[in-house]
């Protein structure tokens, strides 16, 4: 069994960068729109190419203030021209370095409204698509978002998350709500190994919905994501589980 084990970087958290990318397979790298900047990005290219770990853009809605994590209403088109404009900058950062993306990941609250709403996930998937048809699309399992890479021609990645509540419906438990985010470190191991090898996760209702976990979220900004991704990826190890972005 493999699994893709993803961190979101460049988002102001450099220590945890440098070391985090010595436990993941991939990386996310925010692309200024809602944190991160043009130096930023580099230094993040240069340290996952040091690190022999696969490059992706995390292109977000334009909010900083709110750190991309704000319900937005912004049209199809502009989204399209908005996530084009943010991975092609780091694709040419990236071509400066002779690396290559391999994937996009939307961040935040575009993520989250995508994976619900066909029209936005068609416009992000035509992006990624107009800028390199050879990118994976990477968003939530089962969600708008997969389903719109799979229309336009594009490999997907489906994606779950180690420390974050579901929903009956497979949807994310929104930020701010009851169990939204787990922090209890054995339950978020005990969650991510059974999405993993089970297909399928407990919700905050109880019962039970189904995933296909292609690859798990880490997320960066934590006080101890270090030491939970090297637990984390501990735990793969130990149940015989390759970690590995191909």
């Amino acid at each position: 069994m493999r699994i893709d084990l993803n961190a979101d970087i460049g988002e102001g958290f450099a220590q945890n960068d440098r070391e985090l990318m010595q436990v993941v397979s991939s990386v996310n790298i925010a692309c200024g729109f809602h944190a991160g900047d043009a130096a930023t990005m580099l230094t993040c290219i240069e340290q996952a190419q040091a690190n022999s770990v696969a490059i992706g853009a995390h292109p977000s809605f334009l909010d900083r203030e709110n750190f991309g994590r704000k319900r937005m209403s912004t049209a199809p088109d502009v989204v399209y021209s908005e996530v084009l404009y943010q991975c092609g900058a780091l694709a040419a950062l990236a071509k400066s370095r002779s690396a290559l993306l391999s994937h996009v990941k939307p961040h935040g609250m575009l993520y989250n409204q995508a994976a619900q709403d066909a029209a936005l996930a068609d416009a992000i998937a035509r992006a990624v698509r107009d800028l390199d048809s050879g990118l994976i699309l990477v968003g939530l399992a089962g969600s708008e978002l997969i389903r719109a890479g799979e229309r336009m021609g594009l490999a997907t990645r489906e994606e779950v998350f180690a420390d974050r509540g579901y929903q009956r419906s497979g949807q994310l438990v929104p930020r701010g709500e009851p169990g939204a985010l787990i922090e209890d470190e054995q339950l978020a191991l005990a969650q991510t190994l059974e999405m993993v090898q089970g297909g399928r996760v407990k919700s905050v209702e109880g019962d039970y919905a189904s995933v296909n976990a292609q690859t798990v979220c880490l997320h960066g900004d934590g006080a101890h994501a270090l030491a939970f991704a090297r637990r984390l990826r501990a735990a793969f190890v130990a149940e015989g589980i390759t970690v590995s972005s191909r």
